[in-house]
């Protein structure tokens, strides 16, 4: 799993065929970011590349530039005057905010959904009055414009939900950096939540409208598949793990870790969820006009009574694609290309048969205040049993007086693949116990509900 880009451009051959080398933008500063840098420039195809901002693991394989991922304008003139051929997107926001609109306006390519398809990830009312629309399956929902609404909801459901195990999922509409959805326990403690995101805004103008939905019991998974808005090709379906704590304890984060194969998941299920999800969502997206070109994500669950939808992103997950992307046998740029050329057909997209686990190290008080600045030590020991099976992805990362120290909530990740699950989180844990920085805090638990499913715990 090693690799640095590739020197040099212009047209190169490649067992007899010729291979136009490109100039590659990864926008982000995240594990998901690093894992595509890292994947991207193992390509022989891949020229130079720069991230914007990126961070301390990502300057080892690219140039970092300093331009945030929201700087729409400022990445577009980048890609123009540095004559990128191909930008890729990797959080949600500047999505949202219409990059891609703004780079294709210039006649500059860039791999990710314009901003209409990206509503399906930027509004949750958006996604669910299109799943109805569909026929997708997902949970009972109720849209709510004003906390008034909101409250009057909250008071039906309960009313006609008395039982004492009953909950109620509530979601902000907006884009919260996969923080905006708390499960209510109770009735007052669901009014708690209407107030806290549509009155005090705690996830600001994400919860001006918010949605309220049946709470399902199962076990959820990730699904992501490329699309070029016609052919969808899924790839392995992932488990994250969102709590802070073990046993899914604590406030929702960003990630704490994740895993693949999912037993829960075997293919007869996935290829329920291409039929029945997947599709339909690219189909009703085509629809609207506007073809979804980029990373489809499916949060599904899967009930005692069939798949159901829980929500849909418009890019890849974090840490997901941490697990996943390691796995791809095929060259990534081609991939890629095929996507924005709408010809992903024609494309034989292969990954390797392993599991993988990638385990995040966050700072002390994450998901609430942390400090930063804590140096890290052991980072070039950390994957020396594993070798070319285990590497470590950066996120919250940044040089310092020749140190790396932590610079964000999610510090980093650590991946390893295995010949099955059990050798792949042994070999995570075995790395990550070699790294340290101060407040360092990680959960012991990723994979564990996969491993007592094949009876291995």
């Amino acid at each position: 799993m090693h690799s640095t880009p590739q020197a040099g451009a212009g047209s190169r051959s490649y067992f007899g065929e010729t291979r136009t080398t490109v100039r590659i933008l990864v926008v982000g500063n995240g594990g998901r970011e690093h894992a595509l840098v890292w994947k991207l420039a193992q390509s022989p195809r891949a020229d130079r590349i720069y991230c914007a901002p990126g961070n301390a693991g990502i300057a080892e394989l690219a140039e970092c530039i300093n331009l945030k991922a929201t700087d729409l304008d400022g990445l577009a003139n980048f890609a123009a005057t540095q004559k990128i051929d191909l930008t890729v997107v990797g959080p949600e926001a500047p999505l949202i905010a219409g990059i891609v609109d703004r780079f294709e306006a210039r006649g500059l390519r860039i791999f990710g959904p314009s901003t209409d398809p990206a509503r399906i990830e930027g509004s949750k009312i958006f996604a669910k009055e299109l799943m109805a629309r569909y026929s997708i399956p997902t949970a009972a929902y109720w849209r709510c414009d004003n906390p008034e609404e909101g409250h009057e909801h909250v008071h039906d459901f309960f009313t006609h939900h008395p039982e004492p195990e009953t909950r109620l999922v509530i979601k902000a509409d907006g884009a919260a950096a996969g923080k905006g959805v708390i499960i209510a326990e109770s009735e007052e403690e669901a009014h708690q939540v209407v107030e806290d995101m549509m009155t005090r805004r705690i996830f600001g103008a994400a919860g001006q409208r918010i949605v309220l939905e049946e709470y399902l019991q199962g076990e959820e998974a990730s699904i992501m598949a490329f699309t070029d808005g016609e052919t969808v090709v899924p790839m392995p379906p992932s488990q994250d793990h969102k709590r802070v704590n073990d046993n899914d304890e604590g406030p929702n984060t960003g990630g704490m870790g994740a895993y693949t194969p999912v037993p829960v998941i075997p293919p007869t299920t996935l290829d329920t969820v291409l039929q029945t999800v997947l599709r339909p969502a690219v189909q009703a997206i085509r629809d609207l006009g506007i073809p979804y070109k980029g990373v489809l994500y499916a949060g599904i669950m899967v009930t005692a009574h069939g798949v159901r939808t829980l929500e849909f992103n418009c890019r890849f997950g974090d840490p997901e694609t941490q697990a996943v992307l390691p796995l791809l046998e095929s060259d990534l740029i081609d991939i890629m290309d095929a996507v924005v050329n709408s010809s992903l057909e024609g494309i034989d997209v292969r990954w390797r048969s392993a599991a993988s686990v990638t385990v995040v190290a966050a700072s002390g008080g994450y998901p609430g205040s942390y400090e930063t600045g804590k140096v890290i030590t052991g980072l070039d020991v950390a994957c020396r049993d594993a070798h070319d099976d285990c590497i470590v992805f950066h996120a919250g990362t940044r040089e310092h007086d020749g140190k790396i120290v932590t610079a964000g909530g999610r510090v980093l990740s650590v991946t390893a693949l295995g010949s099955d699950l059990p050798q792949a989180v042994d070999r995570a844990y075995r790395a990550l116990g070699r790294i340290h920085f101060d407040g360092m805090h990680y959960r012991r638990d990723i994979g564990a509900r996969a491993l007592r499913a094949l009876g291995n715990c």
